[in-house]
C-alpha cells in the first residue's frame, strides 16, 4: 500500500511540476521555413507552413524599395546571393526586386500579397519587423506605407509591429491604430524607457534576457509583454518557459510547441 501511495504521489508531483508554467505563444521566425513545403524565410510558402502548424504568429521582415514600395524580404538584401545583379532592397526598384527568384523558384512578395495570404488564415497573426532605413524621413515613409496597406486589407487586428530603431517605434505609436501591439527589438533599453517610446512589448534576444532577467518582471509590472528571439535550443526554450516569457520566436516551432505542451499543457 505504501508503495502504491508513493507511486501516486510521484505522478501527482510530476504533473504539478509540468503544469505549473504559463504557456508562451510561439512565433515562427520568418515563417515555418524549415517545413518540407517551404522555400525560404519570409516567403509565402513559409507563411503557409506556419499557418498549417497553427502557431500564434509568423514573423516577417518588411523593407522599403527605392521607389517607395513595401516588400517582405529577409534583412536588407535579396536572399539569393547568387542572383545577378545582387540587390540591396533600399537601393533597388520594385521591378528589379520582383524579377529575382529565390533558389526554389519563388519570388519576393509585396506586403499586400503577403497580407492577402495571411487574411485566409487569420488565426495566425503576422508580426511585421520594420527594418531600419537610411534616414528618419524614410523610416516615417515606411511606417505610413505599412499602416496604410494593413488598413487597406482590413488586417489591423491580425498584425503586430516590431522595430529595432526607436524612431520607427515612436512613429508606429503615433500613427498605428489605438491598441496596436508594438515591440522594441534592440535590447539596449530597460522596460520603462521602452514604454516611454510608446511600445507595449519588449522583443529581445535570448542572451539579453538571460543577462537582464530582472527586466522580465519589470516589464510585466509595467503591463508590457516579453518576447525572446531567436530561441532554437531545447534548454533555451525551457528557460523561457520557466522565466515567464510571453512569446518565443523560433526557427524550430515544432520543437517549441512540443516543449510547451510538455511543460504547460499536461492535461492535453
Amino acid at each position: 500500500m505504501k508503495k502504491i501511495f508513493l507511486a501516486i504521489l510521484a505522478v501527482a508531483t510530476a504533473f504539478a511540476v509540468s503544469a505549473q508554467y504559463k504557456a508562451p505563444q510561439i512565433v515562427a521566425n520568418g515563417g515555418y521555413h524549415k517545413a518540407p513545403s517551404s522555400g525560404a524565410k519570409n516567403t509565402i510558402s513559409a507563411l503557409k507552413a506556419a499557418q498549417k502548424l497553427k502557431v500564434y504568429a509568423s514573423e516577417c521582415d518588411v523593407n522599403l524599395t527605392k521607389d517607395g514600395e513595401v516588400l517582405v524580404v529577409q534583412s536588407g538584401w535579396h536572399p539569393n546571393r547568387k542572383a545577378s545583379p545582387k540587390a540591396d532592397v533600399q537601393r533597388s526598384t520594385l521591378e528589379k526586386m520582383l524579377n529575382i527568384p529565390y533558389a526554389n523558384g519563388e519570388y519576393i512578395s509585396t506586403l499586400e500579397d503577403f497580407l492577402k495570404r495571411a487574411k485566409k488564415k487569420p488565426a495566425t497573426k503576422l508580426m511585421l519587423d520594420l527594418k531600419s532605413q537610411a534616414t528618419p524621413q524614410r523610416e516615417t515613409e515606411l511606417v505610413e506605407a505599412v499602416i496604410a496597406t494593413v488598413e487597406q486589407m482590413g488586417m489591423q487586428n491580425n498584425v503586430e509591429y516590431l522595430a529595432a530603431h526607436p524612431w520607427i517605434c515612436y512613429e508606429l505609436a503615433k500613427k498605428a491604430p489605438e491598441g496596436s501591439k508594438i515591440a522594441y527589438l534592440s535590447g539596449n533599453y530597460d522596460p520603462l524607457y521602452v514604454k516611454g517610446l510608446g511600445c507595449n512589448s519588449l522583443d529581445y534576444n535570448i542572451k539579453v534576457w538571460k543577462k537582464k532577467k530582472n527586466w522580465i518582471k519589470q516589464a510585466h509590472k509595467l503591463g508590457l509583454t516579453v518576447n525572446a528571439w531567436t530561441v532554437n535550443k531545447e534548454e533555451d526554450i525551457r528557460w523561457c518557459i520557466q522565466n515567464g516569457v510571453d512569446f518565443i520566436t523560433t526557427d524550430e516551432p515544432v520543437l517549441a510547441k512540443k516543449i510547451v505542451k510538455e511543460m504547460c499543457d499536461a492535461k492535453k
